[in-house]
């Protein structure tokens, strides 16, 4: 990928930046820097290694979905510092 006045233009466009001259030239050439580390990836020989799926072999154990019994209306309640109506009272937020 080449690096050029138009790329630039729409990354400065993208980021809502205002950019100089000056800013412009150091930016092309720390992208091509960057853009030259990462083709070094594209030179490494992958032919023989597998995807990862994931990073080790743990997955997700999951239980098994049983009901239990729930805390009762005045448990709740009970938790609650003030009920107005039957619902939980809070401190106004937005003026």
């Amino acid at each position: 990928m080449h690096v050029n006045e138009s790329l630039i233009s729409k990354l400065e466009e993208l980021a809502l930046l205002r950019l100089t001259e000056s800013e412009k030239m150091m930016l092309t050439k720390d992208l091509e820097k960057i853009i030259d580390m990462f083709s070094l990836i594209a030179e490494v020989d992958t032919s023989d290694v597998e995807p990862l799926r994931h990073m080790n072999e743990v997955y997700n154990v999951m239980r098994e979905d049983v009901p239990a019994p729930s805390l009762s209306i005045e448990e709740v309640r009970g938790n609650a510092p003030r009920i107005i109506n039957d619902q939980f009272a809070v401190p106004k937020v937005i003026e």
